[in-house]
Parts: C-alpha cells; structure tokens; sequence
C-alpha cells in the first residue's frame, strides 16, 4: 500500500511540475467546468483553476506526500493500521488538492472542510487523553475560520455566482467586499495559526511525524497563506494589510522566541513553522504576493526534511522527544543528523540554501518598503531568534555528551525512512535556485547601501552565537530556577495563548455545564421528575402489598371501604 501510493503520486507530481513549467514560460490558464447537473435552470458546475501557481503547488504537494508515505513505511512499521493510516494521508492530499485547484468559495469549502476534519483524524490517531485534547483544540480552532468561509460564501450570493476570481476586481471599493475580505482573512488566519489562533499549531504535534512532516510543510497551514494569496487584490484594496502585517510580524516573533524556552524536538520545529507562517503573511500584507507563494514553496521542502530528520532522531532515541536527552547524535546517526544540519541551515537562510533566495529577498524588499522601525526591528530581530533557536538545536542534540542511558541498536535508520529523507536533501538544497529562475523571469535588482545588503547575515551570525551562549549550563539554569520563572513561562508558552484559548474560553462554560447537569438533570429534576414518582409509586406499592399479605380480614375491610366511598360518590 505504502509503495503504490508513493510512486502514483510521485508520478503525477513530476507530471503537474513539468506542466507547470509549461504554464510559466506560455503564460497559459486553463478554466475548466464541468456540469455536473443540470435541472431545468439550475446547474450545479465543478469549476477547475489550472494555472502556474496551483499546478506548481500541487506538484509541490504531491511530491512531498509520496516522499512522506515512502518514509511511514518505515516510520510506523509494526503498527496494525498501516494501510488506515496511509488512506488517510491520501484523504489529506486529496483535501488540498480540491483547495488549490478551486477558483470557487463552495468547492474550496470541501477541501477546506476536509482538512479540519482528516486533521482531527490524524491528531488523535494515537489514542490518549494528550491527542485527544490537542485533536478537540485543532478541530475547534479550525471551525471558527469554516464558520467565516460560510459567511463569505452566504455574502457572495450579492454577485450571483461563487466563482470569486470573476469578481475580484469589481468588488474593489464596495461594502459586500470589506465583509468578505474580513471573512476570507479571518479563515486565513485560523488556518494558518496567526495569533491569536496559534496554541494548536504545536498542540497538533501529537499527530505521528510523518503526518507532521505533511501538515507543516505543504498542507494543512498553508491552505490560508494560500487562499490569501488568491485573495490578494482584496487585501491591497482595504486598509487590512496594515492589520495583517502587524499580526505577521507578531506572530513571527512570539513563536521566534517561544521556540528558544522549549525543550520538545517537534514543537521547536512546529514554532518555527509558525515563524516562517508569520514571515509568508506579513510579506502577503505588504503587496507581494508573489514573493509569499516563493517562500511558501522553498519552506515546504526544507521543512519536511526537518520533520522527517526529527521523527527518525525520535524513532532511535526509544521515542524521547526531549532535546535534553540527546547529545552526540552526529556519532550515532551521521547521516541524518547531515540532513538535519542542512535543512536548519536552510531554514536560517544560509547562502546558497533553499531558504536564501526567498528569505534573503523578502528582507530586502522589507528594507527597501516604506515601513515604520517598529516593525522592521520585529522582522530583524525574528531573523535572528530563527537562527538562535536552530544553534541551540544544535548545541543539546548534536554536539556534547550523550545523555540518554541507551539508543536504538540501529547505528543509522531503515532504508525506507533515509531514501525519504535523501529524496529531499537535494531540492532543499538545490530547490531555492530552480524556482528562482523558473517563478521571476528577470533577476529582481534590489539596489540597497552595503550595511543594508549586510544586515541579514551579520543578524544571523549574531543569531547564532546568541544561540550558543543561551545553551550554555549556567544561563540554562538559572532562567529554569524561580528567579526568571514568570518570563520563562510567559515566553515559553506562546505568551499564554494556550491558557488563553482553552481554560479562559470554554473554563466558565464547562463550570456552568457541571452545575447545571448536578443541580438539574441530576438533582431537583431528577428528584421531582421520573425518579421521585418511581420511588413515591414503589414506596405505595410496597406498603399496600404489606396490608393485603398480613390479613384477610384487613384486605375485606378495605375493599368494603372502597365500595363504600364509591357508592356514595355515585348518589353525590
């Protein structure tokens, strides 16, 4: 099952992106509609998008899944619902697919609903009171941006027709368009976890790794980045994108410096998903949508080779999660850990990596914007966690002792797991260039004074000493002890965002729930209602049995009575 999968989708991957490239240089869209039914005036259409932007992502999409599922046939070898398993993660590609390819709001629903619903699926695939909280957070999150989807969708009837790219430029400056612009940034926002919608993000990692790996490179989060992106011409019209940017860049800091308070391997990669997801937003906001669509696809490669190289570092640490265990990896498992280092050097935007060419020239074309400092120091100073976190990885999992008592007698991992991870060490390293000279047919010439041009690698070195020096024992220590304890726990938890969209939202109404259910169904209710007439006609009961078994005498005179009370009710 695991085989099939993978080498079908891999083929209708390198299909699509050779179309897409296709598509780039023609510079071709194709509309398809197919009727599906037609009953007297009415019609129900399938309408299909199919241009360079969705063929390329799906390609994308494709290419990943195939490599995520060649890898679970390693990664959950031994489990009994495998092919369960693997029908899902389709189900999961398949939802996406439906998202990229629509240019309509109800085909998009499908997918967009078919996302939230298999994710919930998979986060609670394995079956514990953690992944069924963290399953009821991702679902419950998610419905708020469905509910804003069926708002827009229920707006849309004002133009006759839900196919929105026929109508993104005449709905420019009209008010159906401020409220469908609200609504199509408020799903895009849950979906791609901005604040305050960012505690199910790593709450989600209880999902198995290779799900996570899918998720959080080219599923699930960037299904909002994306509808944005179709979006756009909305976004630019309105005064949204300065509100947007702010969120962004936010969003992008706070996960920057949670991920460095955070010992748990895959919710430091799940924040610096996050991170990149704040970067793609606030890029979104700024009016280049087409440098976010760049970046997009340049982090889903080297992401889910993080996740990937994570899951097999799990797999052989006996499933310890906890970076303070590791150490000296790059003895134990060097071939991974030579994946790891890439795809992290990656995500940090080193030169020549997949990551540079689309951070490196999002941080140009900030200094070049017209931006207040406030939001350029943000967007600097997130650079620069990126790094410190990604070092810090470094430092406690791969250099130093190791600390765990004992490790997987595998020196390195299955076959299966590494040609997953082999499959996309070459493309996070050379995809960055490819889809820089496929996506902009000119070289973008960004004329900036040399402390400018510098200004990201002098960040990202100093990123990483800071990285360094924070990991050192001492530092470590004594921010763990209650002296810093508030500010740890306030950076470290996502600046309560957990507390606050769980126990401050559904604390008092679960309370209420209790109190009622104890004090209604369960107590006055109950005693005055069914239980208590059982317990008065059983009571009655017994004590009329007790006047008819102890005697005859007794029995008569009481049917006698009755008779009596009868007769006369009958002359009155």
């Amino acid at each position: 099952m695991c085989l099939i999968g993978s080498y079908s989708l891999m083929l209708v991957s390198l299909i699509l992106f050779f179309n897409g490239f296709m598509f780039i240089f023609k510079e071709m869209v194709i509309f398809i509609e197919w009727e599906i039914l037609s009953l007297n005036s009415s019609s129900i259409v399938m309408t299909i998008l199919m241009d360079w932007m969705s063929l390329l992502f799906m390609s994308f999409v494709l290419f990943i899944s195939s490599v995520v599922i060649y890898y679970s046939k390693g990664y959950m070898e031994g489990d009994y619902n495998i092919n369960r398993f693997i029908l899902l993660v389709l189900l999961f590609v398949l939802s996406m697919m439906f998202l990229i390819i629509s240019p309509n709001l109800i085909s998009i629903l499908l997918g967009w609903d078919g996302l939230g619903l298999v994710s919930y699926v998979l986060v609670i695939y394995y079956q514990n009171v953690k992944s069924y909280n963290a399953g009821m957070l991702t679902a419950l999150s998610n419905r708020i941006g469905d509910v804003a989807l069926l708002m827009a969708i229920a707006w849309m009837m004002n133009y006759g027709s839900w196919n929105y790219i026929f109508y993104l430029e005449c709905m420019k400056n009209s008010f159906e368009m401020e409220i469908i612009c609200v609504m199509v940034i408020l799903a895009g926002m849950t979906k791609s976890a901005q604040i305050p919608f960012s505690s199910w993000l790593p709450a989600a990692m209880a999902a198995p790794t290779p799900v996570s790996a899918l998720v959080h490179s080219s599923t699930l989060v960037t299904a909002g980045v994306y509808l944005l992106i179709r979006f756009n011409v909305l976004m630019s019209g309105t005064g949204y994108g300065d509100f947007m940017l702010m969120i962004g860049v936010l969003t992008m800091f706070m996960a920057g410096l949670g991920a460095n308070f955070e010992f748990d391997l895959k919710k430091i990669i799940a924040l610096s998903t996050l991170s990149q997801l704040g970067l793609m937003m606030s890029i979104l906001s700024m009016g280049f949508p087409i440098l976010a669509y760049y970046h997009l696809l340049t982090h889903a490669l080297f992401k889910a080779l993080l996740f990937m190289c994570a899951g097999a570092v799990i797999h052989n640490m006996m499933n310890s999660q906890d970076i303070r265990f590791m150490g000296s990896l790059v003895n134990q498992m060097p071939l991974t850990i030579s994946c790891m280092n890439i795809a992290n050097l990656a995500l940090c935007g080193t030169p020549f990596l997949a990551g540079f060419y689309s951070k490196d020239l999002i941080l140009e074309m900030v200094s070049l914007s017209y931006l207040n400092v406030f939001i350029f120091i943000l967007y600097f100073l997130s650079t620069g966690l990126t790094v410190c976190y990604s070092f810090r990885l470094v430092y406690y999992s791969m250099i130093g002792d190791f600390n765990l008592s004992s490790c997987h007698p595998m020196s390195d991992e299955q076959w299966s797991m590494l040609m997953g991870m082999l499959g996309l060490v070459f493309l996070a390293i050379f995809g960055g260039s490819m889809l820089s000279w496929m996506i902009f047919p000119t070289p973008i010439m960004i004329c900036l004074p040399i402390y400018m041009k510098l200004l990201a690698l002098v960040v990202s070195v100093l990123g990483a000493w800071m990285g360094y020096e924070m990991s050192c024992i001492n530092l470590v220590w004594s921010s763990n002890s209650m002296v810093y304890y508030e500010y740890v726990v306030f950076f470290g938890s996502m600046w309560f965002m957990p507390i606050l969209s769980t126990k401050f939202v559904n604390y008092l109404f679960l309370k209420m729930g209790v109190f009622y259910s104890k004090n209604l169904d369960q107590g006055w209710s109950e005693l005055l209602g069914g239980q208590g007439m059982y317990n008065f006609l059983s009571y009655s009961s017994s004590k009329n049995e007790i006047l008819q078994f102890n005697n005859l005498k007794i029995y008569l005179l009481s049917f006698i009575m009755w008779i009596f009370i009868l007769i006369m009710f009958l002359f009155l």
